[in-house]
């Protein structure tokens, strides 16, 4: 978000939205819990498993309603927001004037599109446990900063380019409506898929990825509050987002990801960790 706002020389009023606290609730439990706690390790996995469950399908909900309040009960408001950013776009015109594709012709680029990407992130989620084995890229500079930044790379470049084109409102739905589907969709779909394959995963993070998650809803939250950009605010989003990568490139590896070549299998794959009790953790990617 930090580059779109970058380009923003003139300032802008922007429209916010906050989510992903949620995802932090499990974690919070299970590390908040005193030290003369009763519970037993197996109990305080197992209480964390239900925990985890139950606030993804609440995420879920609450997804489908934003979905619902953006595409229906208040369009009106973000429509009236956008019209006034492609006023603003400079050329506007040119894209105006270009040939569009038919319906089949988008229905065809898409489906490609949509096969060619299943097949890259495959292969991308395949070899991240040998990436990490092999070289000195850390699992949590792996889950923080380069899956998302190939996952979202369209998205950023896009973003920009609407920041430059004066349609700071087109640029921050991009982003951060990106992130509203990983935070209240995705990642909850993912433990809802595995509790009905039978598999123990949970939304439980470590505390240097909870501590990242809420840092950054903080921050992001902080700087939209005024409902304004300028290049300064932008400047410093990057500043910590640096900042983060290399804290996250020197971070430790968990004893999982060194010993992942010996002991990981087929289930090791696609964001889950082994964890206490014997069930797996989402990793933040």
């Amino acid at each position: 978000m930090g580059s779109p706002f970058m380009l923003d020389f003139d300032g802008h009023q922007l429209t916010s939205d906050r989510s992903g606290v949620g995802l932090a609730i499990p974690t919070v439990f299970s590390h908040g819990l005193p030290d003369d706690s009763t519970l037993t390790a197996a109990e305080i996995s197992h209480k964390t498993l239900s925990i985890s469950r139950i606030v993804s399908v609440l995420l879920i909900i609450a997804y489908c309603v934003y979905v619902f309040f953006q595409a229906r009960t208040h369009h009106g408001i973000y429509h009236a927001i956008f019209e006034m950013d492609e006023e603003r776009d400079r050329d506007g015109h040119k894209d105006a004037a270009k040939d569009k594709l038919t319906m089949t012709e988008c229905i065809i680029a898409l489906t490609i599109a949509v096969t060619l990407v299943t097949l890259i992130a495959i292969t991308l989620v395949l070899q991240i446990e040998h990436i990490i084995e092999k070289s000195k890229v850390s699992d949590a500079f792996m889950g923080l900063i380069l899956v998302p930044l190939v996952e979202k790379f369209a998205e950023h470049i896009t973003a920009i380019d609407e920041a430059w084109d004066n349609q700071m409102n087109f640029a921050l739905s991009h982003v951060l409506g990106a992130t509203l589907q990983t935070a209240l969709f995705n990642a909850p779909l993912v433990v809802i898929v595995a509790w009905g394959r039978g598999k123990l995963l949970d939304l439980e993070f470590g505390i240097f990825d909870l501590v990242m998650l809420i840092l950054a809803i903080l921050t992001v939250g902080r700087f939209l509050q005024d409902q304004k950009s300028n290049y300064l605010e932008g400047f410093l989003l990057v500043t910590l987002y640096v900042a983060v990568a290399v804290s996250a490139f020197y971070y430790p590896n968990p004893p999982h990801a060194e010993g992942a070549g010996a002991e990981g299998g087929e289930g090791d794959h696609g964001g889950a960790v082994p964890g206490e009790g014997g069930h797996e953790r989402f990793r933040i990617f």
